[in-house]
């Protein structure tokens, strides 16, 4: 238990790998307050980082259904925030304990949505929508939305191919490009297909996808298509299902382009069950009219190119499966002016290298680096070294004995060329 100044700290109400949660009472007006308290003794900057912005974004929006935070107080070595305290309780945590009724349902989605719209309307994208981050009141129907340690005020976010254990938001929540293996850069859109998952686990208590091994989980969100939620529970309503697998669609441009639209549609289902205790198919996105200009991240006229690329890494990939030995190299040059896309057709092939648990790794000859030797390799190689690195302890030993078995006495002219390494 946790001591604050001010504060008679109560329970303990959530704990995951970086959060402690805690209920607590106010000494000087006897209100309810939520503390979160960063669980590390000795916290990275990135994680204070992302206490502080967490605490400026909840502390400076002036939206209803966005947690208020009083203050950010130092706590030890880590951080504290101190937001209110309204009653409410994670969906994820009432999900756990009940089945949610068709109505209810589609009430708590819709303000959701609602929320979310607002959000967009400000350019923020919270990139980590999930019932644990969803909270509401039962006793007076007020939700709210919480977690805004990744968000961002921007309109469009380039993403970075990862390691999955990387990756900030949950991964059972993330979106295709939000993995960075999409070539596509991040905007709004992330946020609609992490409301679909979220919407598919509070209707069919399950989630889209699911297992231990993290990089298959990010080959599922970039290429599986989910079993429909009307296929797992018959009793969900046809366009129910519908709306929710139009918001897991793998590119942006098949989902819904605005938040109006996916509320407009979940409010035709509760005026459909309220007024003749039957939903009833209709088209989908009638009220869809995105208020953003989005211009379309597609590859147009490399279909051979595609082909090539993919026949070739395919043929490396099945032979690695297969553990056959192939006594050969091979290099495809991908050659044309500057701007021309070379970059963009090389990066499909993140999908076949996530599937194959491979790695991408990429260096550039830039025109300012000249005079330094094989500058490109050297780049490439130190990505491949830090994405290693995030890797477990055992599979970081099995690395080093490779290495060293490689490289013998020569690792230190290797080390000094890749200080990483």
């Amino acid at each position: 238990m946790i001591a604050i100044p001010g504060i008679t700290v109560k329970t303990k109400i959530y704990e995951s790998d970086r959060s402690l949660v805690y209920q607590g009472i106010r000494e000087c007006d006897r209100q309810g307050v939520i503390l979160k308290v960063l669980k590390l003794d000795y916290p990275l900057p990135k994680h204070l980082a992302s206490y502080q912005q967490e605490y400026d974004f909840t502390n400076s929006l002036n939206i209803p259904g966005v947690i208020k935070a009083h203050s950010i107080e130092k706590y030890n070595n880590t951080l504290v925030i101190i937001y209110e305290d309204f009653g409410g309780e994670s969906l994820q945590l009432i999900i756990s304990k009940q089945k949610l009724a068709l109505k209810d349902f589609l009430e708590i989605s819709i303000k959701i949505v609602d929320i979310l719209s607002q959000l967009h309307s400000l350019n923020i994208i919270h990139k980590n929508i999930n019932p644990g981050n969803i909270v509401f009141n039962a006793q007076n129907s007020e939700l709210k939305l919480i977690d805004f340690g990744i968000a961002t005020v921007l309109t469009l976010e380039t993403t970075t191919i990862k390691n999955p254990q990387d990756l900030e938001a949950d991964l059972s929540y993330v979106s295709p490009e939000q993995t960075g293996r999409t070539s596509r850069s991040l905007d709004y859109r992330t946020d609609f297909y992490s409301l679909g998952v979220t919407f598919y686990q509070l209707l069919t208590n399950s989630l889209p996808f699911t297992g231990n091994d993290a990089m298959k989980l990010v080959h599922c969100h970039l290429a599986a298509t989910p079993t429909p939620p009307r296929k797992l529970q018959p009793e969900i309503p046809l366009v129910l299902s519908s709306i929710v697998m139009k918001l897991l669609a793998k590119t942006p441009e098949e989902r819904y382009q605005s938040a109006r639209g996916i509320k407009a549609d979940l409010e035709k289902c509760l005026h459909q069950l309220q007024n003749h205790s039957l939903i009833q198919n209709f088209s989908l996105g009638a009220a869809d009219v995105s208020n953003k200009f989005q211009v379309v991240q597609k590859l147009y006229g490399r279909e051979q190119e595609i082909k090539t690329l993919i026949a070739a890494f395919e043929k490396l990939g099945t032979a690695f499966q297969q553990k056959i030995v192939l006594n050969q190299s091979e290099v495809i040059l991908v050659t044309g002016y500057s701007g021309i896309g070379k970059t963009s057709l090389v990066q499909v092939l993140y999908q076949p290298i996530t599937r194959y648990k491979g790695y991408f790794i990429t260096g550039k000859f830039d025109q300012y680096q000249r005079n330094i030797p094989y500058s490109a390799i050297v780049s490439a190689f130190s990505d491949l070294v830090r994405q290693i690195l995030t890797e477990s302890k055992a599979q970081l030993q099995e690395w080093k004995q490779k290495i060293l078995r490689s490289l013998g006495n020569n690792a230190h002219v290797i080390v000094e060329t890749i200080p990483e390494l």
